[in-house]
């Protein structure tokens, strides 16, 4: 996704939670035995309302958790809205993604917060 609001490792925010209900609850066949979801963002900078998304709020070691929650997965969900505005970040993370085949790459028709569920899952397209 784009950055944390306020989610952490002990709290789900509202985006993280729509992403818990596709994957486990909604039966859709893409995600069908798929025991454990993993949450990396753009960006580890927490703000909710004004983000600029600058090199700095990055985060020291987020490219390394992106690179090993990959790493992990047997598919990639990037869940981080059409219109961002951030295309070069994007494009860093789908080349640490291509770095490793095999990995079955899926969209969001837009970001989790504002989900609607026909339609939600995407085959990935640039």
């Amino acid at each position: 996704m784009q950055n944390p609001s306020y989610a952490c490792v002990e709290f789900a925010d509202k985006s993280v939670q729509v992403l818990e209900r596709v994957v486990f609850e909604k039966n859709l066949e893409e995600f069908l035995g798929v025991e454990r979801l993993v949450v990396v963002n753009q960006f580890a900078f927490i703000q909710t309302n004004g983000f600029v998304g600058s090199r700095e709020q990055i985060g020291t070691r987020n490219n390394a958790a992106i690179e090993e929650a990959i790493k992990q997965s047997d598919i990639v969900l990037v869940a981080w809205g059409k219109d961002n505005g951030f295309a070069e970040r994007q494009n860093e993370i789908l080349e640490m993604v291509r770095s490793y085949p095999g990995r079955r790459l899926l969209q969001t028709s837009r970001h989790p917060s504002r989900v609607i569920y026909d339609g939600f899952i995407q085959e990935f397209r640039t």
